[in-house]
């Protein structure tokens, strides 16, 4: 008999909720079958089984968030017993090496904005590990984790703890233990800190025969959190610019059934726009970075997440590494492969890490302009809109003028006002537009 246990889906990842079985009691699975899918705060996956044999017992139920390392399930193989740890997905690549800690926690973001880094002690004395989402929550109601009971493993303070303590608060009967906390926690000069937090929201009933009443994926309360926390962190300023794709268009054209028969996936903009990305920020490089209350930290590499739709259920931002160091091929091969994994769940932890800039990608719905959100701890994110065609003023080299119908879009950049002003925003993007309509992008084919 051997128990399968919850596997370690990135290094700073320490529990996960098993939101679906694929197999049910008396079945047999194979060793790299997929058995369970698992979400945590960082990716959502499908776990392959590390063992062959015939299902004998479901320890946790779908829904149930447990500890890394707790046993899951247990599996006939006909040998003696053992504990195994299945791998997040059977060809997912090694998780590359922690950085330094100063350097860990400038650059670490996420589909949305990033988690805290956990594992190490929250404050003296305190050396028990806690999620991310339960280290948000004591951080952000005041509360002091060394004087929180907790009832999880080893004594692991759970969400359910945290939300507790919460909610009498807000009832107006807090515990003694939160009390304290709460107190001990709050700075002199801000007394109403804690009483100036919302309460909990109230459940909203249904109304009409018709209605229904739809429980928020793990996918959606994270992005929900992590979009407040962004909003609620950085001065958010949009700047945006029409650019003439034209020179792009004429090479796209002319290439696209070589490519497609070539590579097995279509050429569209988005490579192009994220090899000038990669040249515009050589000359603008305080958009690559990530920011804090008190510094800037400029990233000398350029590592770029990309948003990607899982089918309207939610978004995740996969990274392409070194994109500063490819040309237009390897980068358009980079972001398929990624965005395809993404929503096939075979994605890891350390694939959706370590970003230094974001794009998302709504122009093939055709839209105008769009305001997107920082990726936290980044400064900016830009927006990739619809291209359509439209009639524009062309002037030749005499300087006489024409008409002309080209492929114009709207690429739109979301910013921190923190780390640097208007002027530097609107010289990027017109950076990017003059290498759009400008560079030789036949050389890159």
């Amino acid at each position: 008999m051997t128990d399968v246990v919850m596997p370690q889906l990135g290094e700073t990842v320490t529990e996960g909720t098993i939101t679906k079985w694929f197999k049910n009691v008396g079945d047999t699975i194979a060793v790299d079958e997929v058995l369970f899918e698992v979400s945590t705060d960082k990716v959502d996956s499908e776990v392959p089984s590390p063992v062959a044999g015939t299902i004998t017992e479901f320890v946790v139920a779908e829904g149930d968030t447990v500890d890394v390392g707790t046993v899951l399930v247990r599996v006939d193989t006909g040998g003696e017993p053992a504990v195994q740890s299945a791998p997040a997905a059977a060809s997912a690549p090694a998780a590359e090496p922690a950085p330094a800690p100063a350097a860990r926690a400038s650059a670490q973001t996420a589909p949305l904005p990033s988690p805290p880094i956990f594992g190490a002690p929250d404050e003296p004395g305190d050396g028990r590990l806690l999620s991310p989402v339960v280290r948000r929550l004591i951080s952000d109601n005041g509360l002091v984790a060394s004087e929180i009971v907790g009832t999880g493993m080893a004594g692991r303070i759970t969400r359910a703890d945290v939300e507790l303590l919460i909610q009498a608060a807000s009832d107006g009967s807090p515990s003694p233990a939160s009390k304290a906390a709460s107190a001990s926690s709050l700075p002199p000069t801000e007394p109403q800190q804690v009483a100036a937090k919302p309460a909990p929201a109230a459940a909203v009933e249904p109304v009409g025969k018709r209605d229904e009443v739809i429980a928020l994926s793990n996918i959606r309360k994270v992005t929900g959190t992590r979009m407040v926390e962004t909003k609620q962190t950085s001065p958010h300023v949009l700047t945006a610019i029409e650019v003439d794709y034209e020179n792009v268009e004429r090479v796209r054209r002319a290439h696209k059934a070589q490519w497609k028969a070539e590579e097995g996936f279509s050429l569209t903009y988005l490579p192009f726009i994220a090899r000038a990305l990669a040249d515009a920020l050589e000359d603008f490089p305080q958009l690559n970075a990530s920011i804090t209350d008190t510094e800037l930290t400029v990233h000398g590499d350029l590592h770029l997440a990309i948003a990607v739709d899982l089918d309207f259920a939610g978004l995740m931002a996969p990274v392409v590494r070194n994109v500063d160091t490819k040309r237009l091929r390897a980068i358009s091969r980079d972001i398929v492969d990624l965005a395809s994994r993404a929503r096939q769940k075979k994605i890891t932890a350390s694939e959706i890490s370590g970003g230094t800039f974001t794009i998302t990608n709504a122009g093939q719905y055709g839209t105008l302009m769009q305001f997107p959100l920082i990726n936290q701890p980044q400064v900016a994110i830009l927006s990739t809109d619809g291209i359509s065609r439209k009639p524009v003023v062309v002037t030749h080299t005499d300087g006489s003028e024409a008409i002309a119908v080209h492929s114009v879009g709207v690429l739109a950049l979301a910013w921190d006002h923190r780390a640097f002003d208007g002027a530097y925003a609107a010289a990027f993007l017109d950076r990017m537009r003059t290498i759009l309509e400008t560079r030789d992008w036949e050389a890159e084919i």
